[in-house]
């Protein structure tokens, strides 16, 4: 009875703990996200383009470890663990029993994964057209082992309705991992190691962050004394039964946090052999993927802005569905898409005015900036599209969103046949767009399906390409003014991106405001836009006088 008298005190006494705890795993998402972002910069700048080439090339097999551990299985088992708790009270027996089976089940999904990817490096490496990486795949294998022990623990604490051990231990795990992902990169380097060798004592750092969280996670663990290793005997039915709900639900669940990084894996498998094929050498090939890949930290700041605070609401409209409340879910939907698509696009259209200056503040030059440009089109079309998932998911539909994802992966795939032999890396980058285009337009007739959008978007349209316009010419103006000055590097690069960030920033905030995108009663929802919208009309005031 001990472990429920522990988990009842954890239990949630009203709704504001449940608000809370979304707010607590929100902000440990967005801090992971920054940092997962963030890093890859001075890492690259270690590396260089080859070894950032190596690196990403193996990323998504950990993408997938990570995602389906921090946000795919713990929230299916969380709903599990708390109707669990409802239906059967203080019957600690029964509960020992689910999280049992749960265990099992992805046990023998960690394991599978774990030899899959370990012995199957040499296949894995050979499909991406580069066996130097079978050694580079084979330490990326070992984060699957983690897989249970994290979802499980995570899954059972967050059913208690007790988010902090989720947060701090994911948390953690990312400063430990980003901390010995630079720092072992940087001592490999100095001391004359290949770049291969250095993939894999940074893809080792990252073993180390797993397992920094998975002894945080055990240390609440014991505090709260929650067992799941009862050792009942457990039938083949129930193991099939549970396993469906857990992985089925639980990867449909993940699937808009796997959305860039199943487009990745597409890059990984045929990106590179596709630029050797088409007559690049395998060291000119390489570097150039690398250069491809500086696309993927640009892509994360950008969407991490609209995501979070359009995801924000979801949590609103999965309440007023719940309630049967028409109105307001309508209302709410319509504010998340809104948000989702302003911020989207400002942050699309503004990396593009500015892509030249950051490329080079970043990475030490412009290399690429073009093929940048077209992939900062994805900030506005993953924003659109993991905001509607989150929005479907909370009506119940979560299947829809993950077949157009797989979808738009498998358009994403033949783009890439199609167009990098004819374009190079432009034709990856227009086939990235194309794929996700394809699942937005899908997303969105879903939608559709449950909302009257149409008004939404025509309100929407004008106002934005009224904004991204007026942005556009301030900026490009304000970069040919610091041309016009003369000064030279990446500090005059440096100087240009953040400015750049700011004043394209408040002109295209300016514009919205102006035009009314948003309603008063949308504004209450949307953090800090009522300050800024005060702000503005007290400027213009004075300006008047």
């Amino acid at each position: 009875m001990k472990l429920c008298r522990k988990a009842r005190e954890s239990l949630p006494d009203d709704s504001r703990h449940l608000v809370k705890g979304a707010v607590i795993l929100t902000m440990a998402a967005f801090t992971i996200k920054i940092l997962s972002a963030v890093y890859r910069v001075p890492f690259q700048n270690i590396v260089g383009d080859t070894g950032f080439y190596i690196y990403q090339q193996v990323y998504p097999l950990y993408g997938i470890a990570s995602v389906l551990a921090a946000s795919g299985f713990p929230v299916i088992i969380s709903r599990l663990v708390a109707k669990q708790v409802v239906e059967n009270g203080e019957r600690q027996e029964d509960l020992q029993r689910i999280l049992q089976i749960i265990f099992v089940v992805l046990l023998i999904v960690g394991m599978s994964l774990f030899l899959f990817v370990f012995f199957g490096a040499k296949f894995i490496a050979g499909k991406m057209g580069d066996p130097l990486l079978e050694p580079v795949i084979q330490v990326v294998a070992f984060p699957f082992l983690l897989l249970p022990f994290l979802s499980v623990w995570r899954g059972a604490f967050q059913g208690y309705g007790n988010m902090a051990p989720t947060a701090i231990s994911q948390v953690t795990e990312q400063f430990v991992r980003v901390a010995a992902i630079l720092a072992i990169s940087y001592l490999l380097v100095n001391r004359g190691f290949s770049l291969y060798e250095t993939g894999r004592g940074a893809w080792a750092g990252a073993v180390i962050g797993g397992l920094t969280g998975l002894i945080m996670l055990g240390h609440y663990v014991r505090k709260s004394s929650l067992k799941i290793f009862a050792f009942q005997r457990l039938s083949v039915r129930e193991l099939l039964t549970v396993g469906k709900i857990v992985v089925l639900h639980g990867t449909a669940i993940c699937f808009s946090g796997l959305l860039l990084i199943l487009f990745q894996l597409v890059d990984s498998l045929n990106l590179y052999s596709l630029l050797v094929q088409s007559g690049l050498g395998m060291e000119e090939a390489k570097s150039l993927k690398g250069v491809f890949d500086r696309g993927q930290p640009l892509i994360q700041l950008g969407t991490v802005a609209a995501t979070s605070l359009s995801l924000a609401l979801v949590p609103a409209v999965t309440a007023a569905w719940t309630q049967g409340n028409t109105e307001a879910l309508q209302k709410k939907v319509a504010t998340s898409l809104k948000v989702s698509l302003a911020v989207g696009l400002g942050a699309a259209a503004g990396l593009m005015n500015i892509i030249k200056p950051t490329n080079i503040m970043l990475f030490k030059n412009e290399d690429g900036s073009g093929v940048l440009a077209v992939l900062a089109t994805v900030i506005f079309l993953a924003s659109v599209i993991i905001t509607i998932s989150g929005i479907l998911q909370g009506l119940g539909q979560m299947m829809a969103p993950a077949k157009y994802i797989l979808l738009g992966t498998v358009c994403k795939y033949f783009g890439n046949l199609i167009l990098v032999p004819a374009f190079g890396l432009a034709g990856a980058a227009w086939a990235t767009v194309i794929g996700l285009s394809v699942v937005c337009l899908l997303i969105m007739w879903k939608l559709k399906s449950y909302f009257s959008i149409r008004s939404v978007l025509w309100h929407s349209f004008v106002r934005l390409a009224s904004a991204s316009v007026a942005m556009t010419v301030v900026l490009q103006g304000w970069l040919y003014v610091l041309n016009l000055m003369g000064i030279q590097g990446r500090l005059s690069s440096t100087v240009a991106a953040l400015t750049g960030v700011l004043v394209g920033g408040l002109v295209y905030l300016a514009v919205l405001m102006r035009m009314n995108l948003f309603t008063e009663e949308e504004t209450s929802h949307i953090p800090y836009y009522s300050k800024l919208k005060r702000f503005s009309r007290l400027g213009g005031e004075r300006r008047q006088k």
